[in-house]
């Protein structure tokens, strides 16, 4: 299994742990976030997110998401390098979207 599979989820199981209280981080850019996102999501651009990981709760476990998974599996691997828990939705707003229409 591929680093990237093992640390990315399907949109239903993201949904799952944002029921169990973990974070919401859309990583995309502000006018990509503008143009819609998940009501419960934090907007934090990838290149802002290790200078701004005192605006998320401490301790708390985060699922990022972007348009297509590629730049949350990024988020997610900076996050855990930076000693949080973190996983990606595997395609990102795409996927979400597309369960969220079915």
């Amino acid at each position: 299994m591929s680093v990237f599979r093992r640390n990315s989820v399907s949109v239903a199981r993201a949904q799952e742990l944002l029921a169990e209280g973990w974070e919401l981080v859309d990583v995309r850019s502000p006018q990509e976030w503008k143009a819609g996102h998940v009501a419960t999501a934090r907007n934090i651009p990838l290149d802002r997110l290790a200078r701004s990981l005192g605006q998320l709760p401490a301790g708390a476990s985060i699922v990022t998401i972007c348009h297509s998974g590629v730049r949350s599996a990024a988020a997610a691997r900076t996050l855990r390098g930076l000693g949080r828990t973190a996983v990606t939705v595997r395609g990102g707003m795409i996927a979400w979207r597309r369960q969220a229409a079915s």
